[in-house]
């Protein structure tokens, strides 16, 4: 469990990454955005790298909790997507800063251990999804005759790519509108 002042140290690095990008997280800037001193971030993380992991950390275990609320709920494969999209574009649109981190897994190349997390990260997604649209087939509410493997990649790839542009736009665009068009766009291709 983070102390208040080890959250405040991780959403402020999140939005200096989403400014700056990863280069622009340093020690300096992160305790001249807080107002504490240098020495004061390290009273809570021993370095950087060490606050990257508790930010993919926390990604990961939020992602985590939600995906075990979801698959014990009683809705249809289709209303678990759903649902999956809503929450996914709800956190999005509160906190924007965060697309800079969760969909830029390519500032975490140059570490094997970060880089690890975030492809946990995708990996734990793309799995859940994955058994949804089997669940789906098998209840034939989801067309069986398209590869499970493929709806996962569209649904994935669709939304990732929707919120890259709602980024690149500056959030000129109802992202909740137009996710929701998406999915509908979606299921007519994979509903039976």
């Amino acid at each position: 469990m983070l102390t208040d002042r080890q959250q405040q140290i991780i959403n402020e690095a999140i939005i200096i990454i989403d400014k700056n990008g990863i280069q622009g997280l340093t020690i300096k800037n992160l305790s001249k955005a807080i107002g504490i001193s240098e020495p004061g971030i390290y009273r809570h993380f021993e370095s950087k790298f060490h606050i990257l992991v508790e930010i993919l950390d926390e990604f990961k275990n939020n992602i985590q909790g939600f995906n075990q609320q979801l698959m014990k709920s009683n809705l249809t494969s289709l209303q678990k997507i759903e649902k999956i999209y809503q929450t996914h574009l709800n956190i999005l649109t509160e906190n924007p800063a965060i697309i800079s981190v969760i969909f830029a897994e390519e500032i975490f190349n140059n570490d094997k251990t970060l880089y690890k997390k975030i492809n946990e990260i995708l990996q734990a997604n793309e799995e859940l999804i994955s058994q949804i649209i089997e669940d789906g087939q098998n209840a034939g509410e989801i067309k069986s005759e398209v590869d499970k493997k493929q709806i996962t990649i569209i649904l994935m790839g669709a939304l990732r790519l929707l919120v890259k542009k709602w980024k690149q736009n500056l959030y000129s665009f109802d992202l909740k509108l137009e996710g929701k068009r998406l999915l509908e766009t979606i299921k007519i291709l994979i509903v039976k």
